[in-house]
This record gives structure tokens, C-alpha cells and sequence, in this order.
């Protein structure tokens, strides 16, 4: 019972645990409401990033290029409409549709050739890598039209952030896709036996493809969002989206169900991070320590997913 109990709600009690602990030690400055409202707005892009990635870790695969794909998708719109002069909605388009490329030739490969997801996607975001510095000679980009474009995550409507209405629409998309399409069943159903489910007549290696593309595709549209909060392009800026998305995705793992990834989990999970972060920050803990604690916090999430998965039919 307790091993269920942990492989279920283990993310929460740690959440909760955190919550109380950085409220007794910080209460004048955690425990605020506006504290509260800062960490939502600032955990926005890394769940869009991680909610991405929950899709292909659905259907059993992994995706390690996606902190690349988000920096160079980043990098990559502050130089189209800084030096090439391109509109703020084709920049866009495009960026993010060269992450939705990226992940069909990650789904691809990984599907189609044969190539294990981890040497693939790690592959793929080895040479994302050199691309970024072959367009930017590693060197930062800045915006030459900031106010038009930093006000795509820096603006409001009626006082809510950009940046968490554009993750709530992401958020409730992915869960509709994943629960209320016949795509969505059968990525779940890659997840639980390939083989199975291709005797079932689901089309594997195109459900394959459409998670990967999800991935990227999220990837990018975090990178935009990133650059549009920067207000410049870094050459590794999104590179962190890569730990971080992880840990929330496996965190998620252990909350609410067991051992399984799903999106209302893996948006508890980035809280998780992101709440665990900014406590530390509130007390005054070094910069190393938040590495120390994300680094820690995955190999409890994978822990929980586990236990989560070896429980939860006993």
C-alpha cells in the first residue's frame, strides 16, 4: 500500500512538503500570492517544452533534442526578423515549423530506419547544435523590433500573462489529442506493446512520426516564446529545457496515476521544479544548489515513475 500510495501521489507529497517547508522558512516572501503568480508565469515555456515531450514519452520513446531545437528555434527567429527583415507572424511560422520538420526526421529515423530514439534524437540534437552556431558564430542575436515581439510573452489580457493563456491553450490541445483522438489512443497503445498494437491495424511508425513532431514542434514554440521574454537570442538558452523537461515528465509519472506520463501530471511535475527552484532562491541557496536539486529531483522522479509502474497493478 505504501509503495502504490507513493508510485501515486509521490510527486504531490513532495510538492506539498516543499510548499510547506519554504512557507515556514520564507513566509513573508514565498508563501504571497504574487510569489505564487511569478512562478506560474515564469514555469509557462517550460511546460510547454515538457507537455511536448510527455507525448512521445507516451508512446515509450525519448526525445533529447528538444532543449537544442528550443535554443536554435530561439536564436533562429531573432535573426529572421532582425536581418532578414521577415513579418513577426512568418518568422514565426516558419521557426516553428522547422521544429515540426526536426521531429519528423527524429520520427523518421527512429521509425523508418531503425535507430534506437536515444542515439537518434541525440544525434539529431548534436547537429541542431552545430547549425545554431554555423547561424549565429555563437554569438547572442538582439531584436531590432523588441517592443512588437517581447509583447508576445510579456503582454497581458485582462491581467493574465500571455505566456499562461498560451500554455493553457497548448496544454488543454495535447490533452485532447492524447484522450479524445483516435491519434491520441493509439500512441497510448504504441506505449503499451508496439507490437500489439500494429496486429491491431494502428499504423506505428506514423504514430511514432506524429509524437516526435509534437515534441519538436512544442520545443520550438517554447524557443520563440524564450527569445520573446529574452528579448534576444542565446546561442544555449533552451539547452536546460532538456533535465528540466525530464524531471517534470517523470515526476508527473507519480501523480494521480501510476507510473503512467500524462499531461495534467507533467504540468504538476514542472510545478514541482519550478516551485523547488524558486524556494531555494527565496532562502538564499548558492546557484549550484538548484543544479544539485534538479539533478536529484530526476533520479527521484524516475525512482516514483517506477515504483509507480512495479505497484500500481498489485
Amino acid at each position: 500500500m505504501l509503495m502504490r500510495l507513493l508510485g501515486t501521489y509521490g510527486t504531490i507529497i513532495v510538492l506539498g512538503s516543499m510548499l510547506l517547508i519554504f512557507s515556514v522558512l520564507q513566509p513573508g516572501t514565498f508563501a504571497t500570492i504574487g510569489n505564487f503568480r511569478n512562478i506560474i508565469n515564469d514555469m509557462a515555456i517550460g511546460t510547454i517544452v515538457a507537455a511536448g515531450l510527455t507525448v512521445p514519452l507516451v508512446a515509450g520513446d525519448f526525445d533529447l533534442s528538444i532543449g537544442y531545437v528550443a535554443s536554435f528555434c530561439g536564436l533562429l527567429v531573432v535573426g529572421l526578423l532582425s536581418f532578414s527583415g521577415l513579418s513577426i507572424p512568418l518568422a514565426i511560422v516558419l521557426v516553428v515549423g522547422l521544429g515540426t520538420l526536426i521531429g519528423i526526421v527524429n520520427g523518421i529515423v527512429v521509425s523508418k530506419i531503425g535507430v534506437n530514439a536515444f542515439i537518434a534524437t541525440l544525434g539529431t540534437g548534436t547537429i541542431v547544435v552545430g547549425l545554431n552556431y554555423a547561424y549565429s558564430g555563437g554569438i547572442p542575436l538582439q531584436l531590432t523590433q523588441s517592443r512588437e515581439f517581447t509583447n508576445i510573452a510579456i503582454g497581458r489580457i485582462a491581467g493574465v500573462p500571455h505566456l499562461v493563456i498560451i500554455m493553457a491553450v497548448v496544454l488543454a490541445l495535447l490533452w485532447v489529442i492524447l484522450n479524445r483522438t483516435v491519434q491520441g489512443q493509439h500512441i497510448k497503445a504504441i506505449g503499451v506493446s508496439p507490437e500489439s498494437a500494429r496486429r491491431a491495424g494502428v499504423a506505428v511508425d506514423r504514430s511514432r512520426i506524429v509524437a516526435f513532431a509534437i515534441a519538436s514542434t512544442c520545443a520550438a514554440i517554447g524557443g520563440v516564446l524564450m527569445a520573446s521574454n529574452l528579448g534576444s537570442g542565446q546561442v544555449t538558452a533552451g539547452d536546460s529545457f532538456m533535465l528540466t523537461s525530464f524531471s517534470a515528465a517523470f515526476l508527473g509519472s507519480a501523480a494521480l496515476r501510476e507510473g503512467q506520463f500524462h499531461i495534467i501530471g507533467t504540468l504538476i511535475g514542472v510545478l514541482t521544479v519550478a516551485v523547488g527552484n524558486n524556494g531555494l532562491a527565496m532562502i538564499g541557496a548558492p546557484i549550484f544548489t538548484q543544479f544539485l536539486f534538479t539533478g536529484c529531483l530526476l533520479v527521484v522522479a524516475v525512482a516514483l515513475g517506477g515504483i509507480g509502474r512495479r505497484y500500481g497493478r498489485g
